[in-house]
């Protein structure tokens, strides 16, 4: 029981910690907020975390695994490599819609001077590069297309699209996003391969 308790009370700050470093920014944040918002106190705080910085480090260390949780979990057996790319690109934009850690731990990693963790912007960008090179060994890109000249537009787009996000969600919703995917697919892939392809996410009622 006490061992529960201590995962709870745990999962509590790290929540606690991302709405307040999303609301107030990591300078401004303070300790004192995050384990009142928790409803712990300031002992249970530090029971389980030296100082600020390794708060941010841990919900920027749960942010990476929620953010590769899910683009994991879009990626289907038999599913080709330019459909593993809009369904990551989905699943990505609804963690960051849906879920305060993978938010806010996004943020740290990408937006401030203080992140110790991995850089999950440069992830995700890797992740295009890496399915677009699948997509090319598939014979899936149209006629001229290169991969590292594909993955610009695609990398532009995307990563605009979670910025413009902070200050309106929808700019992170699966219509936005499947109409960026309708636009730029027939630029990149065959004719017959756009028409097989998916622009929305794949269960659409999900997100």
């Amino acid at each position: 029981m006490t061992q529960q308790r201590a995962v709870h009370t745990r999962d509590a700050l790290i929540r606690s910690a991302a709405e307040t470093f999303e609301r107030c920014g990591y300078v401004q944040a303070k300790l004192a907020e995050i384990s009142s918002s928790a409803g712990v106190s300031a002992g249970a705080l530090h029971f389980h975390f030296a100082n600020k910085a390794a708060v941010a480090s841990t919900v920027e260390t749960a942010a990476a695994d929620a953010l590769r949780g899910a683009v994991r979990a879009a990626q289907v057996p038999g599913m080709n490599a330019m459909q593993r790319l809009t369904a990551a690109s989905h699943a990505l934009a609804e963690a960051l819609r849906h879920d305060v850690v993978a938010r806010a731990g996004f943020h740290l990693s990408c937006r401030t001077p203080q992140r110790t963790g991995p850089d999950l912007r440069q992830e995700w960008h890797a992740c295009v590069r890496r399915l677009l090179a699948a997509a090319e060994a598939e014979g899936l890109l149209a006629e001229h297309v290169r991969p590292e000249d594909a993955s610009v537009p695609v990398i532009a787009a995307t990563t605009g699209l979670e910025v413009l996000g902070d200050a309106d969600p929808r700019w992170l919703s699966p219509g936005a996003l499947a109409g960026f995917w309708r636009f730029i697919l027939p630029c990149l892939a065959k004719p017959e391969v756009v028409a097989a392809l998916a622009p929305e996410p794949s269960d659409p009622g999900s997100a």
